[in-house]
């Protein structure tokens, strides 16, 4: 997986970039955690609590997107699932089928916490 982090040069808000296939990592990471520590800090305390068995599963859900923990992966989800199907307006749901709509991705758990080391050291270094 390919990613790089930015800072706009207008706004100076922190932009996270990954390859396609995991795309729906950087708007996660931008609006989900942006620049709070703590949120940060609760998924790294979340994710070793899973590793030392002390937790089964874990979920986030936050405005847009929503990530769940196991054991073995690391899987985030935009908001408008609900029981496996896509919520959305008529006139919207026309215009995602001119785009790939991609609803979930997930990862390893070791390559999230890779991701939010390096995001966290991105943001309070910048």
């Amino acid at each position: 997986m390919e990613y790089d982090f930015i800072h706009d040069p207008i706004t100076g808000q922190a932009t996270a970039n990954f390859s396609l296939d995991h795309q729906l990592l950087g708007p996660w990471l931008e609006t989900e955690i942006g620049s709070d520590v703590d949120k940060l800090s609760n998924i790294l305390s979340a994710i070793k609590r899973i590793e030392q068995g002390k937790e089964q599963e874990l979920m986030f859900m936050g405005s847009e997107y929503t990530l769940t923990l196991n054991s073995q992966d690391a899987e985030v989800n935009t908001n408008v699932m609900l029981n496996g199907e896509v919520i959305m307006p008529d006139e919207l749901a026309v215009d995602a089928l001119q785009f790939d709509f991609q609803e979930g991705v997930s990862c390893g758990v070791d390559d999230l916490r890779y991701i939010l080391l390096s995001w966290e050291q991105f943001i309070k270094t910048n």
